[in-house]
């Protein structure tokens, strides 16, 4: 599936005009929650997905018309009933969804999507207030605007956006903030998973295709040439051939959110983690049994408390896995439930 920066950035290079879809509300199960986003471009095609698959062949054909006028739309489906007799599309998934969408071009400078495509560009964490319901003239519906933007806002708004703001990345959920002017969404912007491999093994490979699937943007760093090549990792960002004892010198630690230990190599191991000690990143994996992360942990003496609660060792969640994928799978699953705060155990009550 083409991501929806590649898919934005195609058609913004060409002046083609877009559809944003924004899910602005949701009631009951739903495959989305509110704040995810599709694009929707003149011919049909389009970017992400707001269902698994059912509604998206209808919101391109009512996108059409928000094409065409060039006036911001809202539609609602209802699927609570399992024959979803008003739709016609028989889904029975026990959920309601409203969706915004809204028409980006030159005109408008495509926002409010230039502006979630520039806090991922420089990796920083932003969000933006969306006029999903309107009160007055001066703020339309589909009006976006955010701390940067010379757009007048309502001061609560300003202050909810500076509350979104202090949220933990990856914990950052839509809200919805009503005001007399309007009834707005504050929409946070996901920036994606920095993800940095310290080793270069053959296990590496699946660690760094599973994060590349999620749009992670991954540094793989090796001490031995051998493993260091970029070619073995064509989705990786960058690969780095390092001394394990200079990481600190050859990548700024501060810019990644996770970190897995895995070159198989106890001095090199033990270099990583104590240069890893002095961050603050919320998680850092480390391959092995549970006996060698002891070792290791020993053997830091005095920096080993700083790694408290933030090492995962051994990496991953339980799932059985017995395969370089079906551990890499683990590992990368466990990043994602401990970034977003969640538990990693099944959807299904026991």
């Amino acid at each position: 599936m083409t991501s929806l920066q590649e898919f934005y950035l195609e058609h913004c290079a060409r002046h083609a005009p877009l559809i944003l879809a924004t899910v602005i509300g949701t009631t009951g199960s739903t495959y989305r929650k509110s704040g995810a986003q599709m694009l929707i471009a003149q011919d049909g095609s389009s970017a992400g997905l707001l269902s698994g698959g059912c509604l998206e062949s209808d919101l391109a054909e009512r996108a059409k018309g928000v094409m065409e006028t060039g006036s911001a739309a809202v539609v609602e489906y209802d699927t609570r009933s399992s024959d979803d007799l008003i739709w016609g599309l028989g889904l029975g998934c026990a959920g309601a969804m409203r969706i915004l969408l809204q028409r980006l071009d030159v005109a408008n400078h495509y926002q409010p999507f230039a502006y979630t495509q520039r806090c991922r560009d420089q990796q920083r964490a932003g969000c933006y207030a969306l006029v999903i319901d309107s009160h007055m003239p001066a703020y339309p519906l589909g009006y976006a605007g955010w701390h940067e933007a010379t757009a007048p806002l309502p001061p609560a708004i300003h202050a909810a956006l500076s509350t979104a703001l202090q949220v933990t990345t990856g914990q950052r959920t839509s809200k919805v903030q009503a005001t007399d002017a309007a009834t707005f969404l504050i929409v946070p912007v996901e920036i994606a998973t920095r993800l940095l491999i310290l080793g270069a093994g053959p296990d590496v490979a699946p660690l760094v295709e599973f994060a590349a699937l999620l749009g992670w943007p991954v540094t793989v760093l090796d001490h031995r040439p051998a493993y260091a090549v970029a070619a073995r990792f064509p989705q990786a960002r960058r690969v780095l051939l390092n001394p394990a004892d200079q990481l600190s010198a050859a990548v700024d630690l501060c810019c990644f959110d996770a970190a897995v230990v895995m070159s198989h190599h106890l001095i090199s191991d033990l270099a990583y983690l104590r240069q890893l000690a002095g961050t603050e990143l919320r998680y850092i994996g480390l391959l092995g049994p549970a006996a060698r992360r002891t070792r290791l942990l020993a053997e830091l003496e005095h920096r080993a408390p700083l790694l408290t609660g933030r090492l995962h060792g051994p990496a991953g969640l339980d799932i059985g896995a017995n395969s370089p994928e079906s551990i890499a799978l683990a590992i990368v699953s466990e990043i994602q439930a401990v970034l977003t705060g969640h538990s990693g155990r099944s959807l299904m009550p026991r």
